[in-house]
């Protein structure tokens, strides 16, 4: 199924989340010299416009960047994030918000280098007009992302951050992230795995990370942020997660303060709240 499109969902609490935990593993990454790469499994158009086509018809975004975007006092992480995000709109009128290659993008060094998979034609086409000034550093395959990702590990840095941010859109894609994330550690036990998922009343959602959990990693982070109660039908995402295997050291920490500050800034009613878990080495 290819009905999917990331558009509708630009900016909103899931993709706050999402990009702000991409942020930090990138930076701890550009702490030491050597080069890595960033590999990603569902790749999306890249830049979406948030005024016009798909992003209008719910307007998610304001209740995601939108609510960061003129508030005082946030943590110096989601001061940076917010910034990231204002280098895409020149004017300082939220108009556009970048996708997580684009995100990428403005983390990497010059030796970094970019592995992209995108499935959907009109995104994959848009994402390849988007990043056509990168160069060779980049690498766009229209391809499936769960089976390609195997073909670039272990990278030649052995260094990676791979993000794995399906739509969830078929029951599939959840074991799918399960069997691909087995695989990938026997090929590169030592990279750094992201995986993003939405927090449904379903049993794939719940399942999920109790599957992750399991896997043979040496260390994992969790970490989860709802913005409103569930609701009495039992539809629709209440809120987001990440699950880190083989997370930066101090990722744990770091993300307390950035999870209460997001709690406090994007809850809609009195069910916002977060969760950390983790295993160390």
């Amino acid at each position: 199924m290819l009905s999917y499109r990331h558009a509708f969902h630009a900016g909103n609490h899931a993709d706050v989340l999402k990009h702000v935990v991409q942020m930090q593993v990138l930076q701890h990454l550009n702490q030491k010299d050597k080069p890595y790469w960033y590999i990603d499994t569902h790749a999306g158009a890249g830049v979406y416009a948030l005024e016009e086509g798909y992003a209008t018809k719910k307007s998610e975004f304001r209740d995601g960047i939108g609510r960061l975007w003129s508030k005082k006092g946030l943590p110096p992480e989601l001061v940076e994030y917010v910034e990231l995000v204002r280098s895409f709109n020149a004017d300082g009128v939220l108009r556009h918000y970048p996708g997580s290659p684009f995100v990428a993008e403005r983390c990497l060094r010059a030796d970094d280098r970019m592995r992209l998979f995108e499935l959907h034609p009109a995104d994959h086409e848009l994402l390849a007009g988007n990043i056509e000034s990168w160069g060779r550093r980049a690498l766009l395959q229209k391809a499936d992302g769960f089976a390609g990702l195997k073909a670039f590990l272990p990278p030649p840095p052995r260094r990676a951050l791979v993000l794995i941010d399906p739509p969830y859109e078929v029951k599939d894609d959840y074991q799918r992230v399960v069997t691909t994330l087995e695989d990938a550690l026997k090929r590169f036990a030592t990279g750094v795995y992201a995986v993003w998922y939405p927090l449904l009343q379903r049993h794939e959602a719940l399942a999920l990370p109790e599957n992750l959990k399991h896997l043979p990693a040496e260390s994992w982070l969790h970490v989860t942020l709802t913005v409103n109660r569930p609701a009495a039908d039992g539809f629709g995402m209440h809120g987001s997660g990440m699950f880190i295997l083989n997370p930066p050291w101090t990722l744990a920490d770091s993300m307390k303060e950035i999870l209460r500050a997001l709690t406090k800034a994007l809850a809609l009613d009195d069910g916002g709240a977060y969760s950390i878990d983790y295993k160390g080495k």
